[in-house]
């Protein structure tokens, strides 16, 4: 017996499977296809076209031509905010498919797609929210330096065509957290999801394209990172890379933006830790700590708290709570509510995390549970069994390197400053969580730690709130007053007043 997607797909509307570009869909120029292989089952369920360089060219000549010539940059307030609220009511009404559709991308258990903050309705609801700045994008005036005869003011105007890149761990939530605010501020756009998870992407795409958005303005160039990726970031006509994913190729992106000195946004990775003080109760901070890195997607987020400091005090009562944590996880079916946590995306990315796990007995951790891989029904897919590591000392590559996988460390710490400095300890700076009951530690010890975002006693993304890293974690900002401005450009307008300026 085992288990299998295929009846779900066939319950499903799978896509075209071709390229956007210009208001149409169509086949790549070469008629190169890539085929989806599910990762809880590695069955192969469809196949899709890949882009190459000449279609990602026709793809970012076409968003060229609609932000130069087109409506869209030029569009009334009113006419734009009406456009995006029918797309907005589009992905409400079909949230459901959408939810399966990222199940059948990527494995995310059907209950976990379906929760607020990976599915179609937070997906419209970050929409809606960067919807309601497109008649609020306003400049300043300014008083001139000198008291000169001169009415001094700033305008905020699109960026200009964006070139965005998003992975396979939250499709849904990160089409929206760069197309929305590029299409609210009026620039266009070109995507590219992940290879391992475009099929609710390409429906999103659909939608975009049934509710009348101008041709060229939302343009889908599906592939692999190295070739469609590649053409898109080194393109010329590019304004803007947005990017979320690891840090080798947002170091690749930076270099490549160089040449035209594009606009760069990019999120890149995390090994976030979750300070765990001794006024806690034991088995909720348990809970919260293991359930970060194994339920829904099993540890392949950016922000997901991998590191657990825990005072001494209640260190081992915490190791004995989480590794029970880890036999409550449910492995099976993405579309059985019974599912708690998916699979690792692929069979590189499986051989990778179990290389960590090896690596982190052979540098002396101590393996508490898990570590090794679920057999019968499961064993073709890319499961790895919930992984809790005790006694790591922060050194080791386990606690440095973000695995991205079902695997927690746990480090035992002495006080709150220990606690703070370990955490800091990393090149990285996305996020960290904070677990007391003390108000006053809680807030002294956000402010010392180097990340984007705290998380006390709980932690979510919300789509009026900037998410983003400190150091290797990425640059700027996605959510609140911040993405609006990361998609614009201030222009300074000086006006004489007389008819002898200075």
């Amino acid at each position: 017996m085992s288990i299998s997607v295929l009846p779900h797909r066939d319950e499903l509307h799978v896509g075209t499977g071709r390229l956007y570009i210009d208001g149409q869909w169509c086949e790549s120029a070469d008629g190169a296809t890539w085929t989806h292989v599910h990762p809880a089952t590695n069955e192969e369920v469809t196949s899709f076209a890949v882009a190459d360089a000449t279609d990602v060219d026709r793809a970012v000549q076409a968003a060229r031509r609609a932000f130069d010539d087109g409506p869209w940059p030029r569009m009334a307030a009113r006419d734009r905010k009406m456009l995006l609220r029918r797309y907005i009511e589009a992905l409400t009404d079909n949230a459901d498919e959408i939810n399966r559709l990222q199940s059948l991308d990527n494995g995310l258990p059907i209950n976990f797609s379906s929760m607020y903050q990976v599915s179609a309705s937070f997906a419209a609801d970050i929409f809606d929210y960067h919807t309601g700045w497109i008649d609020k994008l306003v400049g300043d005036t300014i008083p001139h330096f000198t008291g000169a005869e001169y009415f001094s003011y700033t305008l905020r105007e699109p960026v200009g065509v964006v070139a965005a890149i998003i992975p396979w761990n939250a499709p849904v939530f990160l089409f929206a957290q760069k197309a929305a605010p590029a299409l609210a501020t009026g620039c266009t756009v070109v995507m590219k999801p992940s290879e391992y998870a475009s099929l609710a992407v390409i429906r999103m795409t659909e939608l975009l394209a049934e509710v009348g958005f101008p041709p060229g303005v939302f343009n889908l160039v599906l592939g692999e990172g190295h070739a469609t990726g590649e053409a898109l970031i080194t393109h010329p006509l590019v304004d803007k890379v947005t990017f979320t994913g690891s840090r080798a190729v947002g170091q690749r992106i930076l270099a490549a933006s160089a040449d035209g000195i594009k606009r760069v946004s990019l999120e890149l990775g995390g090994k976030s830790a979750n300070l765990i003080f001794d006024d806690v109760d034991v088995d909720m901070a348990a809970m919260s700590a293991m359930g970060m890195v194994t339920w829904g997607m099993s540890g392949q987020g950016c922000v997901c708290q991998t590191r657990a400091l825990v005072n001494r005090t209640i260190y081992d009562d915490f190791v004995d709570k989480a590794g029970t944590i880890t036999q409550m996880i449910t492995y099976g079916d993405p579309f059985s509510e019974a599912t708690t946590s998916g699979p690792i995306i692929n069979q590189r990315q499986l051989g990778r995390v179990m290389g960590y796990i090896e690596k982190g007995q052979e540098e002396g951790a101590r393996l508490v549970f898990g570590g090794d891989r679920p057999g019968g029904e499961l064993a073709s897919g890319n499961w790895v069994n919930p992984t809790l590591f005790a006694d790591v000392d922060n050194k080791m590559t386990i606690a440095q390197e973000e695995i991205f996988g079902p695997v927690l460390s746990a480090i035992p710490v002495a006080d709150e400053d220990e606690a703070i400095r370990i955490a800091n300890d990393t090149t990285y700076g996305l996020g960290a969580g904070i677990q007391t009951s003390d108000v006053k530690r809680a807030h002294r010890v956000a402010k010392r730690l180097r990340a984007g975002t705290i998380g006390v006693n709980g932690f979510m993304v919300m789509p009026n709130t900037p998410f983003g890293g400190y150091k290797t974690s990425g640059l700027g900002r996605e959510g609140g007053l911040e993405s609006i401005e990361a998609f614009t450009e201030t222009k300074t307008v000086d006006v004489a007043l007389t008819d002898s300026p200075i």
